[in-house]
């Protein structure tokens, strides 16, 4: 049978980053039977039959949460060979209170004592030789982070699991023991000798899931109460808070013995950054901050360049190796200029009507060849001293620029680039391919396959036109996602998200919500589903069942290729836009928090929220690194599974319909016949308010409802085939019907993935429904008022839409202002009295 190591600390001592240096790739993720928790499980390293188990992060095994539910019926239920206990000895006080439980279950337990380089450092010690007789356990010194002593503490584990016996050394007081020992004889005596302790303990606390676990009979339990309130009438206290105080002295006896801190009433460096980050009125501003240079950097510097060259070139025409012949190239496009705009000023002044059919490229009866003999006659029939004024229009934002004085030699320059490249395919442009080394983009590389192998039209369109420019359109936007999480994992590896929820709990709770409903926020950033699961965290029903509602309002992983894309087609790629996006979902939260908690199913006092501040550490390449790829690899595989088959889904659609009674493949300027017009066209009407009323946009929206990479994957099939998507958007949207569509698809109902993980917490279809229906109707109200209020500065003003907006604006600030309920009930009270 195989050894098992289980992993328990308290959340922040740096447990799952000895896991991931124990187990490197050997894991297995999944969850925790029964429950959303997740389960993570691993081989050791360079070891055989040997499993390690990383337990969630606990703070004691009472029963209070999930987590500590789940770590807890794993130890006593499964019983490893062995306990590694991680403990952050930054933090010794407040992680030794676990570990004297842990030495009371019957098992092996080994410590692990973590971030021992920081406390070096600060100049602390500890007497590990003192500390480790005081608890009865054997004692390693880690730095998990930079993987110092990690083995050690693994290969002392597997000695202890197999050689040692852990005997608790600490006693409780008199009345306490004397009433333990009566519960061991009375009601565990059958149990094994090293279970009976802690089993004893439990039952003097009145552990519910312990006296529901053993079944004892009245007699007994009277027998045994009887002792309990003997005690608690000695001491003065409850049972509970008798045992928790007691450990508390136990541990402070302890570490007067064996630690000694040189900085006593000194701020540590942590201390000292929390005074800023942590304040009450620099820390939103700095939050804020901090978030937007993490979209920009993302989204607009470095992301932006990876990113444009995974659109243009790997899914694109293709790119030169290492910059090597781009710069010969651009010298070349620049004396070539705009050749196609060049040629039809001179053909529309000094040319003639058969010049302009012999060089109309999308004429189904071009011919090169009489394109050519028509340029030369061209060139020369042109005045020497002739000039013209031509036009340019940029892709991005469709403003035209006046080229004048165009002389004869730019007509021969231009005329050139057409007689040396394929006009036809290229629009005067050098041929890229023949400047340096060149790499065919994907599209052109399968496009030449296909049409080598002789493939049908529907083949290709299927392939190239289908799957790669769909699924290429959501993979272009992999290196923007990466920058944006590995930034996001630097901070949470360093500690500065966990001083974010600590800053927003005192925001949330005026609003109704707890800081512990930022974590599940946090996690929704990577992705919505584990962010629902993490809800289960929130003991008070009410909150965890709003906080489902309003996570997925955090734009997740998903949702970054589409704000990426709405930000560079209409804004230039904003990193200002980008970022609203965040501090918009942030927004959606608060407010929704606001009107719901004033509703007669969410009134109550938000939930407690207590939070473990892990010190100010420098993370690791290695581990930032992990985390990033962790979140890109799914998202990858989720565009090589779903959204392939979405894709595929969407081309048929599009590119089939009836037409003249008859079912065909429709050519591209065929396309509002297709399918997917008709049903785009059915409801687009419903989106009109929000002034993206078009069947594309709708069946976007639509698609999103699979997964919201598919926004991106469907527009990049409805509008890529007449060219650049970018450009292509622009002329379909204006600045704010794109705000508006961005915002609607961001706050409207997530993916169906994370549908189904609402499902499964709310655990009712009713409540379900009724988080889908708030999420599409905030979203639908949001993006009306943004359309028809921006509308108001542009001209573009509709009556019927501007009175619904001003109706809607007028209720929400009514439920932002009304008093709760609660309160006005507690002063009514307060005047009776």
């Amino acid at each position: 049978m195989d050894l098992k190591i289980a992993l328990a600390g308290n959340p922040n001592s740096g447990k799952t980053t000895l896991f991931n240096a124990l187990t490197g790739s050997n894991q297995f993720v999944g969850n925790w039977p029964g429950v959303t928790v997740e389960k993570k499980e691993g081989k050791l390293k360079k070891h055989d039959g040997v499993i390690v188990t990383d337990l969630p992060g606990i703070y004691s095994l009472s029963p209070y949460t999930l987590e500590e539910v789940v770590a807890r019926n794993y130890l006593i239920g499964e019983r490893p060979d062995v306990i590694l206990n991680i403990v952050d000895g930054t933090n010794l006080e407040r992680n030794l209170y676990l570990t004297t439980q842990l030495t009371e279950l019957g098992i092996p337990v080994i410590m692990a004592i973590n971030m021992m380089d920081v406390v070096k450092k600060s100049g602390d010690k500890i007497n590990i030789a003192e500390l480790s007789r005081e608890l009865g356990v054997k004692i390693v010194e880690i730095s998990a982070l930079k993987g110092e002593g990690i083995m050690e503490a693994a290969e002392a584990a597997i000695d202890a699991a197999k050689n040692a016996k852990t005997v608790p050394q600490h006693t409780f007081s008199g009345a306490v023991e004397h009433a333990l020992a009566h519960i061991e004889e009375a009601a565990v005596h059958n149990m094994p000798e090293e279970q009976q302790r802690w089993y004893a303990i439990k039952i003097f606390e009145r552990d519910d899931k312990v006296l529901e676990q053993i079944k004892l009979n009245g007699g007994v339990l009277a027998h045994i109460e009887e002792d309990i309130k003997a005690a608690e009438k000695e001491l003065d206290d409850d049972a509970e808070s008798i045992i928790t105080n007691e450990r508390y002295v136990y541990i402070a006896s302890i570490l007067k013995a064996c630690y000694k801190k040189k900085n006593v009433g000194k701020l540590s460096t942590s201390d000292k950054i929390d005074r800023v980050v942590t304040n009450r009125w620099l820390g939103l501003p700095i939050f804020a901050a901090v978030m937007f240079l993490v979209y920009y950097i993302s989204m607009v510097s470095v992301g932006t360049a990876a990113t444009d060259w995974m659109n243009d070139g790997v899914f694109g025409d293709g790119w030169h190796l290492f910059g090597i012949g781009s710069s010969t190239y651009s010298e070349a496009a620049d004396t070539y200029g705009d050749s196609d705009q060049i040629i039809k000023g001179f053909v529309a002044k000094y040319g003639d009507k058969n010049i302009s059919a012999a060089i109309d490229t999308k004429s189904e009866n071009y011919d090169e060849a009489v394109a050519k003999s028509a340029l030369e006659q061209l060139v020369s029939e042109t005045p020497s001293n002739a000039s013209v004024t031509y036009q340019t229009e940029n892709e991005e934002t469709l403003e035209a620029t006046d080229h004048p004085n165009t002389t004869k030699t730019d007509l021969k320059n231009a005329v050139a680039a057409y007689l040396n490249t394929n006009y036809k395919e290229s629009y005067g442009a050098p041929d890229t391919s023949t400047y340096g080394v060149w790499v065919p983009g994907i599209p052109v590389l399968v496009g030449n396959g296909l049409e080598a192998a002789g493939a049908a039209d529907w083949l290709s369109g299927l392939i190239n036109d289908g799957i790669v420019a769909g699924v290429g359109a959501v993979l272009g936007f992999v290196p923007q996602m990466l920058v944006l999480f590995l930034l996001l994992a630097f901070l949470e590896a360093c500690g500065y998200m966990s001083r974010i929820a600590f800053v927003l709990d005192r925001v949330f709770r005026k609003f109704g919500l707890s800081g512990k409903s930022f974590i599940p926020m946090l996690i929704g950033v990577g992705c919505g589903v584990p962010g629902v699961m993490a809800s289960r965290t929130i003991e008070n029903e009410r909150d965890r069942r709003m906080t489902i509602m309003t996570t997925t309002f955090i734009p997740c992983g998903a949702k970054v290729p589409f704000i990426a894309m709405i930000a560079g087609a209409l804004f230039g790629g904003s990193a200002i836009v980008s970022t609203s996006a965040y501090f918009i979902g942030m927004a959606a939260i608060v407010i929704s928090g606001i009107i719901l908690k004033k509703t007669k199913m969410f009134s109550g006092e938000p939930a407690p929220f207590v939070m473990e501040l892990p010190a100010y550490h420098w993370p690791t390449v290695k581990n930032v690194l992990r985390s990033m790829w962790e979140r890109g690899w799914s998202f990858i595989k989720k565009a090589g599974t779903i959204i392939l088959l979405s894709t595929i889904v969407v081309w048929f659609t599009t590119y089939f319909g009836f037409v003249d009674g008859t079912f065909r493949m429709l050519a591209e300027d065929e396309i509002n016949s297709s399918i997917l017009a008709a049903i785009g066209g059915a409801i687009a009407w419903i989106f009109k308010p929000l002034g993206w009323g078009t069947w594309e946009a709708a069946v976007a929206s639509i698609t999103g409802l699979v997964a919201k990479e598919n926004i991106v994957g469907t527009m990049g099939i409805l509008y890529g085939a007449s060219g650049n998507v970018y450009a292509t958007l622009g002329s379909v949207f204006t600045g704010i019907s794109a705000y508006s569509f961005l915002v609607f698809n961001l706050l409207c109902a997530p993916c169906f993935a994370a549908i189904g993980a609402i499902k499964h917490e709310m655990n009712s279809a009713k409540w379900t429904w009724f988080a889908i229906a708030y999420q599409c109707g905030f979203a639908y109200v949001i993006a009306l008022m943004i359309n028809q209020f921006g509308g108001m500065f542009t001209g573009n003003v509709n009556v019927v839409g501007l009175i619904f907006a001003f109706a809607f604006l007028a209720g929400m600030i009514y439920m932002l202002v009304r008093p709760y309920k609660e309160a006005t009930k507690l002063t009514a009270k307060v005047k009776v009295k």
